[in-house]
Formats: C-alpha cells, sequence, structure tokens
C-alpha cells in the first residue's frame, strides 16, 4: 500500500510537471507566433525598443513578483505536508497583502522612472513610452503571482497552466492589433513633421506590442480569481479538518516570506542584471569604442532577442515549469525526512528536461535557416548563424534553470545566488574580450551568453552532488537522448535541400520539422532512453505507451 501511494506520488508529480510544461511550451508557441507579425510591423529597431523596455520591466517585475509563487508554494507545500491548512491561508494571505504593497510600489516606480532607466541606464530613450505601459503588468503579476503559488503548492499546476495560456493569448491579440495601430500613428506624425527617415514608427509599435503584455496579465489575474473563488469551499473544508493548536502570526509569516524570496530574487536577478549588463556593454563597446553606426547596433540587438533568445527560450520553458513543480514536491520529501524521494524526484525531472533541451538544441542548429524562412525572419543572414553558434545554450540553460529550482527545494536557497555571481563575474569578463579584443560584436554576445549556463550548470550540479549525496545518470539522461539527437539533425538537415527543390521550402521546412519529433522519438524508444513507466506518467500517456506497443517500439 505505501509503495503504491509513494508510485503514486511520483507519477503526479511528472504528470503536473507535464501539465504546466506543456502549457509553458505552448504559451511561449503562442509568444513566438504572435512576435511573428509583430516583428515585421516595428521591425529590428522595434524590437530593440521593445528589448530595452522588456529587460528594465523584468527586473522590476523580479524584485515586486516574479519569486511570489515559488515562494508562496515552497512555504504552502511545507505546511500542507503536516497538515497545517490554518497556518497555509494565513501564508496565503499574508503573501497577497505584500503582493498588493509590493505591486502598487512596482508599478509607481516603472510608471516614474522610465525615462531615467531607458535613457540613463540603457542608452535607448526610444524605449520610454513602452515601458510606462508595462508598469500596469506589475501590479496585476504580483496578485497573480500569489495565487499561482497557493495552487502549486497545494499541487495542482492546472490553475497557472491555464492563466499562462489565457494570458499569452490575450497577449498576443492585442499585441498584434496595438503594434499596428500605433505604428501607422508613429508614422503619420513623423509625416506630419516632415521626416522622412523617423522612429516614431518603431516607437509607437513597440510601445503597442507591451499593451498586449498588460491586457494580457489582467486577463490571466482575473481568470484566477474566479477559479479562487471556486476553490474556497474546498479549501475549506480542509481548514475544518485542521488540528494545529497554534496559528503562525502574520510577521512570522511576512520572515518567512522575506527569508525564502531574498535568495531566489538575488539569484534569478543575476540571469537579468546579466541581460541588461550585456546589452548597455556591447552597445558601449559597439557605439563608444568601435564606432559603429547605432542602426547596425540596434539591428544586430534586435536580432538577438527578438529572433535568437525568442527561439530558444521556447524549449527552456520546459525547465521552467520541471522547476516550478520540483520545488514543492522536493519540499514535501524534503518535510517527510526522505532523502530517496528527493533524489529520484532530482534524477527524474533532470532527465524530462534533456528529453526536451537536447533535440530542441540540435533541431535549431540543423535546421536555423529553414526555421527562420518559415517565420519570414530571413531578412539578415546573422540570425541563422547566431543559431549555429550558440543553440547548445538551450540545453545549458534548461539544465541550470532546473537545478536552481532543486536547490531551492531542498533549502539551499543561497547556492544558486553565489553560482550566479561568479558565473556572471566570469561571463562579463568574456563577453569584454570576445567583443572588444576579437571584434566578434553580436557572436560574443551568444557565446558569453552560453559561457554563462555552462558555469552554472558546472556549480550547481557540484552543489546537488554534494547536499544530495546524488550522482547524476549519464546514458539515459544524457547519452542516449544526445545520440538520438545527432541522428535526427544529420537526417533533417541532409533531407532539406532535396525537399525544397521537390515542394518548395516552406513545407519542406514543416516536413522536417515533423520528421525531426518521429526520428528522434524512434531512437530515444530503440536505444531505450524512456522506459514505459515515464511515459504512462506523462499526460495522455497511457494511450500513448498503448500506441507504442501496437506499432512494436514499445
Amino acid at each position: 500500500m505505501g509503495n503504491r501511494k509513494k508510485a503514486k506520488n511520483r507519477s503526479n508529480f511528472i504528470m503536473q510537471g507535464s501539465i504546466l510544461a506543456a502549457a509553458s511550451i505552448l504559451s511561449r508557441l503562442i509568444g513566438m507566433l504572435y512576435r511573428l507579425p509583430v516583428t515585421n510591423i516595428i521591425t529590428d529597431h522595434g524590437n530593440d525598443y521593445y528589448s530595452a523596455a522588456y529587460e528594465i520591466y523584468n527586473i522590476i517585475l523580479l524584485i515586486s513578483s516574479y519569486s511570489l509563487p515559488l515562494a508562496v508554494s515552497k512555504l504552502i507545500s511545507a505546511k500542507a505536508a503536516l497538515g497545517q491548512y490554518r497556518n497555509a491561508r494565513r501564508i496565503f494571505q499574508g503573501a497577497l497583502y505584500m503582493a498588493l504593497a509590493v505591486g502598487l510600489l512596482g508599478s509607481i516606480v516603472t510608471y516614474l522612472g522610465a525615462g531615467f532607466f531607458t535613457g540613463k541606464l540603457l542608452n535607448t530613450p526610444e524605449s520610454e513610452l513602452s515601458l510606462k505601459i508595462l508598469a500596469l503588468a506589475v501590479f496585476f503579476l504580483a496578485v497573480m503571482g500569489v495565487l499561482r503559488g497557493f495552487f502549486q503548492g497545494m499541487g495542482s499546476m492546472m490553475p497557472t497552466a491555464v492563466s499562462q495560456i489565457i494570458e499569452q493569448v490575450f497577449n498576443a491579440v492585442v499585441s498584434i492589433a496595438a503594434a499596428g495601430i500605433l505604428f501607422e500613428y508613429g508614422l503619420s506624425l513623423d509625416q506630419k513633421a516632415g521626416i522622412a527617415d523617423g522612429r516614431s514608427g518603431p516607437i509607437y509599435g513597440a510601445a503597442g506590442s507591451t499593451l498586449g503584455t498588460s491586457m494580457g496579465a489582467m486577463a490571466g489575474l482575473l481568470f484566477l480569481i474566479v477559479v479562487m473563488l471556486m476553490y474556497r469551499r474546498v479549501f475549506r473544508r480542509q481548514i475544518r479538518r485542521d488540528r494545529t493548536d497554534s496559528v503562525e502570526s502574520y510577521g512570522t509569516i511576512l520572515k518567512l516570506l522575506v527569508l525564502t524570496i531574498v535568495p531566489v530574487i538575488l539569484s534569478t536577478a543575476v540571469y537579468n542584471i546579466s541581460s541588461i549588463l550585456d546589452q548597455g556593454i556591447f552597445k558601449y563597446l559597439m557605439l563608444e569604442i568601435q564606432k559603429v553606426e547605432k542602426s547596425t547596433v540596434e539591428v544586430y540587438w534586435g536580432i538577438y532577442v527578438g529572433k535568437y533568445k525568442l527561439l530558444t527560450n521556447v524549449p527552456i520553458a520546459v525547465a521552467s515549469a520541471l522547476s516550478a513543480s520540483t520545488i514543492p514536491a522536493l519540499t514535501r520529501a524534503r518535510m517527510e525526512g526522505n532523502r530517496k524521494e528527493m533524489r529520484r524526484k532530482t534524477d527524474g525531472a533532470i532527465r524530462m528536461v534533456m528529453f526536451v533541451c537536447i533535440p530542441s538544441a540540435f533541431g535549431l542548429t540543423a535546421l536555423a535557416e529553414p526555421i527562420l524562412r518559415l517565420l519570414s525572419w530571413n531578412s539578415d543572414p546573422i540570425a541563422a548563424k547566431l543559431f549555429i553558434a550558440g543553440s547548445a545554450a538551450v540545453i545549458f540553460y534548461g539544465l541550470s534553470t532546473l537545478t536552481n529550482g532543486i536547490l531551492q527545494g531542498i533549502d539551499r536557497m543561497h547556492i544558486p545566488v553565489r553560482n550566479a555571481l561568479i558565473s556572471l563575474a566570469l561571463h562579463l569578463a568574456l563577453l569584454v574580450v570576445l567583443v572588444q579584443v576579437f571584434k566578434l560584436h553580436i557572436y560574443g554576445v551568444v557565446i558569453s551568453y552560453l559561457f554563462f549556463a555552462v558555469m552554472m550548470c558546472i556549480l550547481n550540479g557540484l552543489a546537488i552532488r554534494k547536499y544530495l549525496r546524488y550522482r547524476q545518470e549519464m546514458v539515459r539522461t544524457f547519452l542516449i537522448p544526445l545520440v538520438s539527437s545527432a541522428i535526427m539533425g544529420l537526417s533533417c538537415w541532409l533531407a532539406y535541400t532535396p525537399l525544397e527543390d521537390l515542394i518548395g521550402f516552406r513545407m519542406a521546412a514543416v516536413v522536417c520539422i515533423v520528421l525531426a519529433v518521429f526520428i528522434y522519438g524512434f531512437f530515444l524508444l530503440l536505444l531505450r532512453g524512456i522506459t514505459e513507466p515515464e511515459i504512462k506518467a506523462l499526460p495522455k500517456g497511457h494511450m500513448l505507451a498503448r500506441v507504442l506497443k501496437k506499432l512494436h517500439l514499445l
């Protein structure tokens, strides 16, 4: 009976993680797809202005609310594991009060400081309007973060998953419409002023695309409020069954939240600060030292953030989702003193991330140009070369994101902070050398971006091995996916040109992408890289296992 319960818990952990991973991938795909028309509307210049505003927005969001889902889910899952639902409710209420105050303050700072942040810090004053529009999203996401953290802590990823999709759908619709309308408005202003090559179109277009972020956040929040109202009756029943004598004060809860949030903020801040520092250093070296034209630098950076990072972030979403589901699961196992279960969950999460990230990296390398042409992003040959140079970042950023979550889940909150600071220092030194000494311009940014993730993986891996006494399984986690992915990538690379001559580049790209999925899956199964229980733990896994058995692949 006990073994059956443990097996069910392990399956549920993978299932919940898979649900959130699937929703995250779908959200990223929606985000990528709506950026296609938006990028074509606002141009690479507009992408540069949009990304500058977004970098500042991400930092403010990080400080005000980014860590709230993780902190709330970690603390609530710990109380739920002990049956202390009254204290779980107090944590939720205390976090909500905190989110309302910090979210409001973050919105005010974002709006009033927009000119300083974009003009003085990032040397991109054209982004001021975009950042002001994003101020509203800061408040919505702070409150939404508490609601998402509550449901994740109670062991359900579905509300978070659905709210992510709703958020992105609203974001996509509003962004495309507003970007088009405001871009034309900006052009009309330039025409009235007699400016032939003005930048008002990209400036207003970028601002329109940020409006979708705020409207999407509002839609996602409204959905979670409705779900919370429906869940209240269930939660009240759980509270009535609680026989806990002492109820923690709001002061104690605030202290717990701060002690949990601060390390997460610091470690995640390094990731976001890294992007801001990269942009500031790159533009300074290119504009002030090497005297490259501003329009050229803007195009370089627009391609990097609007194409390379946008596409590579889609598979990395799997790691973020698995991290979100791993933290409460590891917290429960730690509260129960079950180190074996902690190691098992760590092993399962790492394997799931590698199953997705390794083939994604090979696929982006082999099919970089076809994918960009399919997305109508073939205007500059630099874009395809960025993927060839830096697609491996998908593997290492996915793994470093997950290992951060694992360390936070086993209550080693300070270690990701330390590791991130070490990696950042080395990364920035390498960036300066590559851009200034070797003159690699945007390729230097990509290589140093990859180096940061590699260092995080090494340092986090050593820490997990030390504190969990965990030894990483290599063959099924890394070797088999690498071999399967290499065969997949080579096959699709060889097949693309003949297919292009036969059916055209668009259909050839689609066929190669579908072919890649089947080739990778076939060799993963052939080499025993994934087992039947792992397949059944996935959403619709039992049905998939039956189909594979009929095909004699399992």
